[in-house]
């Protein structure tokens, strides 16, 4: 079956506000009279369970940072501040971090370290004590203004195991010369941060009606990963899986980000029960890591050849979106990073993913 693209502003089809994620930004979006619910496509995209179209970020899911959620609590950085100079702040286990305009993102502040030695991290290190800070008011007042019960509710948890080590530290060089020198001292850290973690998800079930968590964990540069098989095995594996095995009893989605070349990794985020990935194109070939594993994980993708500073016409996006579908669509298992800020642009191209993925669907049935 062929479906009908509406021309822009088609008075038969309502629009509504979708927010572009990291920034109070909101466009208009076309509405579209879906046969069942964003949210229940996205679960059977997830479980690549026959999917009826390809979900978008932007359309299909309303997206919190944990730090935006917690009142009295500095989290980590505020991705909605319009900042115009650098600036310092504080997260809530005491790393020093600062905020570079330039980068558009937070490093940890160079020359302060909360910990110099990883062996110390007992007496050192505070983890939060959740029932600190109101937690209530800003879900009551999401649940009651904002939610979508027809959209994937998914909230971004921040640092994992290696990037909290990282940061307590105060860099990678720090924390891969601890992952050598003090794996027992490492492995502790990661099972006391992984009970922590469990702690915040249980928190977030209690007042929110989530469908996704992330956790952000980048193990590499774009040319390998920062640590061996055999380390990721003795020391991360098993305390990243009790985080994953804690949401997925929940009912929930598990994804991972992770940044780098960390195609040697996949295997082990299977095991661990990984649902999606959230990985760099320019690092790991995506489309052959969903040929290899696509009937075992899902993925997380931006539109297929787009390439920032190189604009394509209508039409070359149009075929890149389709270029899309074709690549990562098979049985399901992946959603798409899609947005213009052009609203007749952004149309033509949530009309065509839609219509496009409904027929590439149709004919897999």
């Amino acid at each position: 079956m062929i479906y009908p693209r509406p021309p822009y502003l088609s008075p038969d089809i309502k629009t509504e506000k979708s927010k572009i994620m990291f920034s109070n930004t909101e466009v208009s979006t076309p509405k579209i009279d879906t046969p069942i619910t964003p949210l229940e496509n996205f679960r059977r995209m997830a479980m690549r369970d026959h999917p009826l179209w390809m979900p978008n970020a932007l359309t299909d899911m309303q997206t919190l940072m944990i730090q935006d959620i917690a009142d009295g609590a500095q989290i980590g950085p505020d991705f909605k501040r319009r900042a115009t100079e650098d600036y310092q702040f504080y997260d809530w286990f005491g790393v020093s971090w600062t905020w570079v305009c330039s980068a558009g993102g937070a490093v940890t502040t160079p020359g302060i370290n909360l910990l110099d030695d990883i062996t110390d991290w007992e007496s050192v290190i505070k983890f939060p004590v959740l029932g600190e800070w109101d937690w209530k008011t800003k879900a009551d007042d999401f649940l009651k203004n904002q939610y979508d019960p027809n959209r994937v509710l998914h909230i971004d948890l921040g640092p994992g195991c290696v990037q909290r080590l990282i940061s307590v530290l105060g860099g990678y060089s720090e924390g891969m010369l601890a992952f050598a020198t003090e794996p027992d001292a490492v492995k502790a850290f990661f099972s006391r941060f992984a009970d922590f973690m469990i702690e915040v998800v249980d928190l977030l079930y209690a007042f929110y009606p989530v469908t996704m968590l992330t956790i952000h964990d980048d193990w590499g540069t774009e040319r390998d990963t920062f640590f061996s098989p055999k380390m990721m095995e003795e020391l991360l594996f098993e305390p990243t899986k009790r985080i994953v095995s804690h949401v997925k009893a929940k009912g929930g989605i598990y994804m991972q980000h992770t940044c780098g070349n960390v195609a040697r990794f996949i295997p082990y985020m299977i095991d661990m029960g990984t649902d999606l990935l959230q990985i760099q194109r320019r690092a790991v070939n995506i489309p052959e890591m969903k040929e290899k594993y696509g009937d075992k994980i899902g993925f997380n993708v931006g539109i297929e050849g787009v390439s920032m500073g190189k604009p394509a016409s209508v039409e070359e996006m149009c075929q890149k979106i389709r270029n899309t579908v074709d690549i990562y669509g098979k049985g399901g298992g992946a959603y798409v990073n899609l947005f213009d800020m052009d609203p007749e642009k952004l149309w033509i191209y949530l009309f065509e993913l839609y219509c496009y993925s409904r027929e590439f669907y149709d004919k897999e049935m």
